[in-house]
């Protein structure tokens, strides 16, 4: 299917009929492709932001054992609606009716975008909008070059912030118990 970037009205299911969906991400009927490979995969970035991911996927995925929280990391499908349909690094989803063999119909418990040059203000500004009117309970931006994780936890329909460094402790929120040793994940 040939995508026209001006126009804003796709659905999921034009979206689900594009040859590339695996790379393209749907806010408000909007097309948005996910980075540009070239800003991250050559150099230190590409391979920091993996040990990030696989770093706090194992420290999660290990917390969850046994548990009926799942944990999923991208490549997966998050449609948190008609029009909107998005790949977190990770996702954490408690609600187990919301999973599917396509990926998560609805807002994930937590969900964690890692930060790439290209991806930045992407993650920071549009999904942040995106996953607070979504409803996503806990939203981290990590990012593996400054070592740090902002965390926004939903309270009262907004986000309370709060900016956890390399040194800190981190607990999640939405997993009583789980804390992440952000120096194991930013070493």
């Amino acid at each position: 299917m040939m995508i026209d970037i001006k126009r804003d009205d796709y659905t999921f299911e034009e979206w689900l009929e594009m040859d590339n969906n695996d790379e393209l991400e749907l806010i408000d009927g909007k097309i948005y492709m996910r980075g540009e490979p070239s800003t991250y995969m050559i150099g230190e970035t590409s391979t920091r932001h993996q040990r990030v991911s696989l770093r706090l996927t194992l420290a999660l995925g290990n917390f969850l054992v046994g548990k009926t929280c799942e944990l999923f990391c991208n490549p997966f499908v998050v449609k948190l609606e008609e029009k909107t349909v998005v790949h977190p690094d990770l996702a954490v989803i408690c609600d187990t009716s919301k999973i599917n063999d396509g990926g998560c119909i609805g807002a994930p418990d937590l969900i964690i975008e890692i930060l790439t040059p290209s991806s930045a203000g992407y993650d920071i500004f549009t999904k942040y909008n995106e996953y607070l009117l979504a409803g996503v309970k806990e939203y981290w931006i990590a990012d593996p070059i400054k070592n740090y994780v902002i965390v926004h936890t939903l309270k009262n329909s907004d986000y309370d912030t709060i900016l956890y460094l390399k040194k800190d402790i981190l607990p999640v929120s939405t997993l009583p118990g789980c804390e992440i040793i952000l120096e194991k994940i930013f070493d």
